[in-house]
């Protein structure tokens, strides 16, 4: 009889197996289940954010019943070879958060969504966002991203090192500066700033060039930066550097440098984020105190740079609809408003900044970071993604970078520099 029970047992196993196997086959190897799963790929904001998306996401399930959201939180360096892994494999999330230099390496292969077609957005909606950081996100035409926070440089400054230099006021523009750097290196034997030259850090650099009118490429994607308007900005910095009025660790340190160089008060100002201030002020509290922000510095272009954070959705998602109903949750007004605070950046919409500017302006508590803030958030209507997405622009900060270098250690003449740099570019393009 026992045994009689163990074979109707290992049967019963059997006929599940066969159903179950049945169910796979008939599914694409998936289980069915009665609700959909969102994969959702964030870029380094846990543990610090954990809070704020659990409750966005709990928002979310509940107003959009049968629907999950799977939150992974990839770290900052490894995004760009792990996204490009998982859409070559056909394992991407449904929705992911990158900025458009990342993205843009794969929106030229058709990789990403248009959001645009199937009126996946609408022209309505697509208008609630800030039309200069929209582009941030198109590439051919093609609309891949939907915006969501946003970052514009700022000066922060030392009050009492350029006190100390009898200069009353911090510079607006790179031919300021120049004089500041002079005044400060003579008065205080400081530095006024840091800028990285190293090809894989920073694009602040290259983004400099457009700010002081320089046409980088043109419509054919060749190099249009040899011409005089470039050969003055080579020149602007090749000369401070010979002049010793940079840093000559800029050769060799990224950005990073820069902060620990304000931080321990060796150089004047930091052109950084107003969300820097609060690493200020836990670092360097006495620097803290002296310190203040400005608008970014800029050139006789007035341009100014925003850093833009995106939503984009893989074209090959099969749930597109509710990959871009959660995306748009996520970057509506209150939503954006909420992580903006949370995380002192700047939304993207049109309502969200003008509430974030009324807010900051009339709150009635001013302190350095509320300044820096304000400052941030009214620049970002002049403000826009100063190196477009395309291919390979990494490769041309590089050889722009390398050129550079190159003259300020009198390798090369500012003007072989300047030719070569457009050569190496052309040949790879």
């Amino acid at each position: 009889m026992g045994k009689l029970i163990n074979l109707s047992k290992w049967a019963l196993w059997g006929l599940l197996g066969l159903i179950l196997s049945f169910l796979i086959s008939c599914n694409g190897g998936q289980i069915p289940t009665n609700g959909q799963e969102l994969e959702f790929w964030t870029m380094q904001l846990q543990p610090q954010f954990t809070p704020y998306f659990t409750e966005l996401i709990k928002q979310f399930e509940q107003e959009h019943e049968g629907i999950k959201i799977r939150w992974v939180d990839i770290p900052w360096e490894a995004m760009e070879s792990k996204i490009l892994t998982a859409v070559s494999a056909n394992t991407a999330p449904d929705v992911v958060n990158l900025n458009p230099n990342f993205a843009s390496k794969l929106a030229s292969r058709n990789a990403w969504l248009n959001l645009t077609e199937n009126n996946y957005i609408s022209p309505e909606e697509k208008e609630q966002y800030l039309s200069n950081i929209w582009q941030a996100g198109t590439i051919n035409n093609i609309s891949f991203g939907l915006p969501w926070y946003l970052t514009t440089r700022i000066a922060i400054y030392n009050q009492e090192l350029l006190k100390q230099a009898n200069i009353e006021t911090p510079p607006q523009t790179f031919a300021e500066l120049g004089d500041v750097a002079s005044k400060l290196k003579e008065k205080t034997g400081k530095y006024a700033m840091f800028f990285t030259f190293v090809p894989g850090d920073s694009g602040e650099v290259l983004e400099s060039l457009v700010q002081m009118d320089v046409t980088l490429l043109d419509e054919n994607g060749k190099a249009a930066f040899n011409s005089p308007e470039g050969l003055e900005a080579f020149r602007y910095w090749v000369d401070l550097y010979q002049q010793e009025l940079l840093p000559p660790e800029v050769l060799t340190q990224g950005h990073r440098h820069a902060i620990d160089l304000y931080q321990s008060g060796e150089i004047a100002l930091l052109s950084t984020g107003a969300e820097s201030f609060p690493v200020i002020i836990k670092n360097a509290p006495t620097i803290a105190e002296v310190s203040a922000a400005s608008p970014q510095i800029t050139g006789e272009t007035g341009k100014r740079n925003v850093a833009v954070m995106n939503l984009v959705i893989p074209k090959n998602t099969d749930k597109p609809q509710e990959a871009v109903e959660f995306a748009k949750f996520v970057t509506n007004t209150q939503n954006q408003l909420e992580f903006a605070k949370e995380a002192k950046v700047l939304p993207s919409t049109v309502e969200a900044v003008n509430t974030y500017i009324n807010e900051q302006e009339n709150s009635t508590e001013q302190t350095p970071l509320s300044q820096a803030l304000a400052i941030s958030a009214k620049q970002l209507k002049e403000s826009q993604v100063l190196v477009p997405p395309q291919d390979n622009i990494n490769q041309l900060q590089k050889i722009i970078y390398e050129n550079l270098q190159a003259a300020m250690l009198k390798e090369k003449t500012v003007e072989q520099a300047l030719n070569d740099a457009a050569d190496a570019w052309n040949n790879l393009s």
